[in-house]
C-alpha cells in the first residue's frame, strides 16, 4: 500500500501537467463548441455576444444549417464553408485509407529486408529514415517541384498532366508525397516487432521443409503483428488529422479536391468563427476516438503489448 502511494505522488506532477496541457484545451473547444458567435439582432439590428448555442454548430457542419439575415434558419447556400464538409471527410478518408494500406505493405516489404543480414544493413536503416526526417513543408515543395506542369514527372513520362490542378490527379499526388514521407516510419515500427522474433523459429520452420511464403503467412505475420497493428494505428490517427501536405502542395481552399476535414478547421477560425471551428475540431475528435477504439477492440491494436485481454 505504501508502495502504491509512493507511486502516485511521483506520477501526480506529470499527470497534472498532461492534465492542464491536454485536458483544458479539449474542455474549452468543447464548451466553445456550445456557445454561439457574435450575430446581429434582427430586432434590433446591433451586433450582441453569443451566449449558449446549444447543437447549433454541430447541425451547422453536419446537416448545412444556417441562419439566414432575417433570422430565420435553412440550407447553406453554396459558397458556405460548410458545404465543404462532407466532401472533406470523404476525402479525409480515402486519404487515410489508400495511403495506410500502401504504407503498411511497402513498410513491411522495406522491414522485411531491413531485417536480414548483410553487409551495409545499418547504412540502409539510416538512409531509408530521411525522407521521414525532413520537414513536411520541405516535402510538399519539393512534390510541388516535381509535380509541376513541367516538372520532372512530366518530362520523364512524356505527359502534361495537372498534378496540382486536375481533381484526381492531385489526390494522387497528396497520396504519393504521403507514401515516400511516411513509410519509413512504418518500417522502423514493422523492423522493431521483427526483430523480436527468435531466430530459432525460422531455422525450425526451413528444417519441417517450410516454403518463404509458408513462414511469412504462419510465422512472421502472426509474431509481428501486435507491433503492425500498432504501426497502423498510429498511422491511421495520423492520417485522419492530415493538414499541412496538401495545403502546401495542392491548396489551402476549403472547396479544393483535397481539401481536409483539419483545413476546413484552419479555413474556419480565418474567418474568425472560432466556436464553429471548435465544434468542427470536437467532431475530429471523436472520429479519431472512435477509430482508435475499433482498432483496439477489434483489430488487435493493443498498444499495451500484453496478450489474452
Amino acid at each position: 500500500m505504501l508502495k502504491n502511494k509512493s507511486a502516485y505522488a511521483l506520477i501526480a506532477p506529470a499527470l497534472a501537467v498532461l492534465a492542464v496541457v491536454i485536458g483544458y484545451p479539449i474542455i474549452r473547444a468543447i464548451w466553445l463548441s456550445f456557445q454561439a458567435d457574435k450575430h446581429l439582432d434582427p430586432d434590433t439590428g446591433m451586433f450582441v455576444e453569443g451566449g449558449f448555442a446549444g447543437m447549433q454548430h454541430y447541425l451547422y457542419w453536419l446537416t448545412q444549417r444556417c441562419m439566414t439575415p432575417s433570422g430565420e434558419i435553412g440550407t447553406c447556400p453554396p459558397g458556405v464553408i460548410s458545404t465543404d464538409f462532407w466532401p472533406a471527410v470523404r476525402i479525409t478518408l480515402f486519404f487515410a485509407v489508400v495511403t495506410v494500406v500502401l504504407e503498411t505493405i511497402l513498410g513491411m516489404w522495406m522491414a522485411t529486408v531491413m531485417n536480414r543480414d548483410f553487409k551495409g544493413r545499418g547504412l540502409l536503416r539510416a538512409a531509408v529514415l530521411i525522407p521521414w526526417a525532413i520537414p513536411t513543408a520541405v516535402t510538399a515543395k519539393l512534390w510541388q517541384f516535381i509535380f509541376a506542369d513541367h516538372g520532372i514527372v512530366n518530362s520523364l513520362l512524356g505527359t502534361s498532366v495537372g498534378w496540382t490542378t486536375d481533381p484526381w490527379a492531385a489526390r494522387f499526388a497528396v497520396i504519393i508525397a504521403d507514401v515516400w514521407k511516411t513509410t519509413p516510419f512504418m518500417a522502423l515500427l514493422i523492423l522493431a516487432g521483427l526483430q523480436m522474433i527468435p531466430k530459432d523459429v525460422y531455422e525450425a520452420a526451413r528444417v519441417d521443409g517450410a516454403s518463404s511464403w509458408q513462414i511469412f503467412t504462419r510465422i512472421t505475420l502472426p509474431l509481428v503483428k501486435p507491433a503492425l497493428m500498432v504501426a497502423v494505428l498510429f498511422r491511421t490517427l495520423d492520417a485522419l488529422r492530415m493538414y499541412d501536405l496538401p495545403v502546401i502542395l495542392i491548396s489551402a481552399s476549403s472547396n479544393s479536391p483535397t481539401a481536409t476535414i483539419s483545413q476546413l478547421v484552419v479555413e474556419d477560425m480565418r474567418q474568425g468563427h472560432f466556436n464553429s471551428a471548435s465544434a468542427l475540431s470536437t467532431l475530429i475528435f471523436l472520429l479519431i476516438f472512435f477509430v482508435a477504439f475499433v482498432m483496439i477492440k477489434f483489430l488487435g491494436a493493443d498498444v499495451s503489448a500484453k496478450e489474452g485481454r
